[in-house]
């Protein structure tokens, strides 16, 4: 869910603005999962730019007192999600640890950076796709203790895929912006034609048989 629609589309129209959302119909973007996709969120670009970090920092803050207001302890999935857990953390003056895709391969061999404790803890994330890396943390940090109460992130293309694993792992999601901000931020915006407009409806339909229509 999205924690609040005002909120949802001031930063989705920041994003615009600093171009770490991209929109792309006819020459579309291949995501680490294979997919193809018309949108592309690289939300490591906002820590560029001070006013909007710190501007994420207080949102992230508000959304975690609103829903998980028993959270003790705040990680972040590596690595996009690390600046903006790190700042949360510190506003929260709580514990901060972090969670790699896998396990090192040398050293200690973590997969969890920090000192994990049975305290609930709520999980920072910069961007929701699949959800799969998300959840993958989120899966690490319950099997090393920690009580997840859910995951707030910055972004979620809201993919039915995403939500559907949300679900099943018992774990809360709730972002500060998501592709429904976009999509009304770009008609707004008038940078689509309303054909390219339906485009990214069909993509987020069904993404895996989505192919881009060639001029």
């Amino acid at each position: 869910m999205v924690y609040k629609p005002e909120i949802a589309k001031e930063l989705a129209q920041k994003l615009l603005q600093i171009k770490a959302l991209k929109v792309n119909v006819k020459e579309p973007f291949t995501w680490a999962s294979g997919l193809k996709s018309p949108i592309y969120c690289d939300n490591r670009i906002t820590l560029s730019y001070p006013a909007l970090r710190k501007q994420i920092r207080f949102w992230l803050c508000d959304l975690i007192h609103d829903h998980f207001p028993d959270v003790e302890q705040i990680a972040a999935v590596a690595t996009g999600g690390i600046a903006h857990g790190m700042a949360v953390a510190d506003q929260l003056d709580m514990p901060f640890l972090y969670v790699r895709p896998a396990a090192k391969g040398h050293g200690l061999g973590k997969q969890i950076e920090g000192r994990v404790s049975a305290s609930p803890t709520v999980v920072i994330e910069d961007l929701v796709s699949t959800g799969g890396s998300s959840l993958s943390a989120v899966r690490a940090l319950r099997e090393s203790g920690a009580v997840v109460l859910g995951l707030a992130a910055l972004f979620s293309y809201e993919l039915p895929q995403a939500e559907e694993s949300f679900t099943k792992d018992g774990c809360a999601l709730i972002t500060l912006s998501s592709f429904f901000a976009l999509r009304i931020a770009l008609q707004q915006a008038r940078t689509l034609s309303e054909e390219e407009l339906l485009t990214l409806d069909e993509w987020k339909k069904d993404p895996v048989a989505w192919a881009p229509v060639r001029a």
